[in-house]
């Protein structure tokens, strides 16, 4: 039952100016992109080959986000299993995080498919056969991730909607259920408020007027339960 811990996903710019005789990356912060080379993960790539450089980075773009959308499945199913056993506002912040990544994932994904798509037509990067085969794979990667956050993010915002009918309709059965023991309860002190008025009433020279008012109201509050338990209001 090792659930894996929560994480933000967020989404980080990343520039790449293309000198003459050199390659400039920027960025903000570190991000898991540039680290994969750094790291030594992604082979046989040349910084002397700048062009296939930029494409191998693209490519290692669409890699990653496609790993975080099936680490946000994983999350999000872990977290709708939890949430059929308890309802949870953490559990529902954590979904609305996810949602608000999907957000920022779709919105970098479209932009990275204008830039593809873009220098695809101008042939910038494609100056070698091989090279323009490499970037119609990208561009069809890159669809597929964007494709795949849109599944997600439509299933995540039904799932929050359902979520969300739920916790409405539990709220409804809760109030009904208060609402038929109040109404039970306002029985017996209904009968005892009208024998705690001044005035004559019957049986109250009785010696068993006391036993007489406890039973008819334990009667008329069963009547009451029956009445409800039959309309299924309990």
């Amino acid at each position: 039952d090792d659930e894996e811990e929560h994480i933000k996903f967020i989404t980080i710019p990343l520039g790449i100016i293309l000198a003459k005789e050199c390659l400039i990356t920027v960025s903000s912060k570190d991000d898991d992109v540039l680290q994969n080379f750094f790291k030594g993960i992604v082979k046989n790539f040349s910084t002397n080959k700048r062009n296939r450089l930029i494409l191998q980075i693209l490519s290692k773009t669409a890699t990653v986000y496609l790993n975080y959308l099936k680490r946000i499945n994983r999350q999000t199913t872990e977290i709708e299993n939890r949430l059929h056993k308890s309802m949870k506002n953490e559990e529902l912040i954590n979904l609305l995080d996810f949602e608000k990544s999907l957000v920022y994932f779709s919105t970098s994904l479209r932009s990275n498919e204008l830039v593809m798509e873009r220098l695809y037509k101008t042939g910038i990067l494609t100056k070698f056969e091989e090279d323009e085969d490499f970037l119609e794979d990208l561009i069809i990667e890159n669809k597929q991730a964007l494709e795949m956050t849109n599944i997600h993010s439509n299933i995540l915002s039904s799932m929050m909607d359902a979520f969300a009918s739920v916790i409405s309709n539990n709220l409804n059965m809760v109030m009904k259920f208060l609402t038929s023991v109040t109404i039970i309860l306002m029985i017996p002190t209904l009968i005892a408020s009208i024998y705690g008025m001044n005035i004559r009433l019957p049986f109250a020279k009785s010696p068993h007027a006391f036993a007489i008012t406890i039973g008819a109201s334990i009667i008329f509050s069963l009547i009451g339960v029956f009445i409800f338990i039959k309309r299924k209001w309990f």
